[in-house]
């Protein structure tokens, strides 16, 4: 399991963009990311089309996003951390101050 916690710029509601770029993409009927589960409204699970695992996104003080990268692979862990850090970047790059990873 991977940790990732992304610190958001001053006044940047990060884990808000992140949420609905996902559910913008995935109405066109495109990206790689789809949400999972109950709707809450500090908390998210993704899994992706193509690599195992899930990512859960949980909305901390200070609008911090922290998520948990979890795949049975190691391999498949390692892409789908990839590919989230591709998407946090693609889409709200300008609003990410720093990402920290930890690896457990």
């Amino acid at each position: 399991m991977k940790l990732v916690e992304i610190t958001p710029r001053q006044r940047t509601r990060l884990y808000a963009a992140l949420v609905k770029k996902e559910a913008d993409i995935r109405g066109k009927g495109r990206g790689t990311f789809f949400r999972v589960g109950r709707k809450a409204q500090a908390k998210a699970e993704w899994k992706h089309k193509k690599f195992q695992g899930s990512i859960r996104l949980a909305r901390g003080d200070a609008e911090v996003v922290t998520a948990r990268v979890r795949s049975s692979k190691l391999e498949e862990e390692r892409k789908l951390l990839s590919s989230f850090l591709g998407f946090v970047d693609r889409h709200c790059g300008d609003g990410v101050s720093t990402i920290m990873i930890q690896y457990t």
